[in-house]
């Protein structure tokens, strides 16, 4: 493995496995769960490290938390923040194998 900095880990949660993101790894794009503080340079950057890859863009966006209520207790989910990572032609993650 090459030198990788610790701190990418910290950059990208986890994949997104949703019907959406399985029809977007069609077009070859790749949804993560992201750092609420990421950059779209530092996602770029982890994912090439990471999975060594050449990313071509970084699409982001923040899903707010949704209002629940429970025996009449009102809470919240956490806000989301997801990043869409378009990948140039030629290169592939594949989520489901992992790391």
């Amino acid at each position: 493995m090459k030198n990788i900095d610790p701190r990418h880990y910290d950059v990208i949660v986890a994949p997104v496995i949703t019907e959406k993101a399985t029809v977007a790894s069609e077009h070859n794009k790749v949804v993560f769960k992201v750092a609420n503080k990421a950059t779209k340079p530092q996602i770029k950057e982890a994912v090439e490290k990471l999975f060594d890859v050449k990313v071509k863009s970084v699409n982001t966006l923040v899903r707010k938390g949704k209002t629940k209520v429970f025996r009449g207790n009102f809470g919240s989910q956490s806000n989301v923040k997801r990043a869409v990572v378009t990948l140039e032609e030629g290169h592939r993650i594949d989520v489901t194998t992992g790391l």
